[in-house]
């Protein structure tokens, strides 16, 4: 089945062959690529909300994706001078970012599934990293160790026999959030294949990695053991 040409994407964040328009994070007070920055409006009330698609009208404030820089630009007036006078901050701010960078992520996995581009299930995404080098390897936050490296040795190998990038892991999401994507109660593995969505897909998670680890660390509660042996 074709892909869908209406992938979203943020606008400025398109990675498909155009130049990216530059803007200066107030954080660092650097000029940087926008699929690397979250986009900041504000609304009537003077209360500043993330822009995550990068589509809203009005003067926009750009922050590099990082938990630590949008503290910075939250304590230090970044908002403030961004937007040349005061503005509210809401106390939510970084998980209103959090929560967005996570919903617009597994909205992107959700196209690929309606586009036809994702392998669902250990056979499914076994039998696709046989044949082909896998993208994005999607595996749930709960799921199993043993079956999680079985997919991850043979996707290795198989990128390396055909001269590809090692598959990238998102392991941030749990079992049920990716169910509801496929209309399952639970769903451990998924993952797409090279191409646009796998490029869209890239670009949003590089952005919620600032925020949530990619693949949950040995060190945590419910983190992986193996999570060493991931390429992220």
């Amino acid at each position: 089945m074709n892909e869908q040409p209406d992938i979203i994407i943020p606008a400025e964040l398109d990675k498909r062959g155009h130049k990216s328009r530059e803007r200066k994070c107030v954080s660092r007070n650097q000029v940087r690529d926008p699929a690397e920055m979250i986009r900041f409006v504000v609304g009537p009330d003077h209360r500043v909300f993330p822009d995550i698609l990068g589509k809203l009208p009005g003067r926009g404030v750009w922050v590099s994706s990082t938990r630590e820089d949008l503290d910075v630009a939250i304590n230090k007036d970044g908002f403030k001078r961004g937007f040349k006078g005061n503005v509210k901050i809401p106390d939510d701010l970084t998980d209103q970012v959090e929560a967005g960078l996570r919903k617009h992520t597994l909205s992107l996995i959700g196209m690929a599934k309606k586009s036809g581009k994702l392998f669902i299930g250990f056979d499914q995404v076994m039998t696709a990293a046989k044949v082909d080098a896998l993208g994005w390897r999607i595996e749930a936050s709960d799921g199993a160790e043993g079956s999680r490296g079985k997919i991850r040795a043979l996707s290795k190998a198989v990128a390396r026999e055909v001269g590809l990038k090692l598959p990238r892991v998102i392991g941030c999401f749990h079992s049920a959030e990716l169910g509801a994507i496929v209309g399952r109660d639970s769903l451990i593995h998924c993952a797409v294949p090279h191409g646009r969505i796998a490029k869209s897909l890239g670009v949003s998670a590089r952005r919620l990695s600032g925020f949530v680890p990619l693949v949950p660390p040995a060190d945590q509660d419910g983190g992986w053991a193996d999570a060493q042996h991931e390429a992220f």
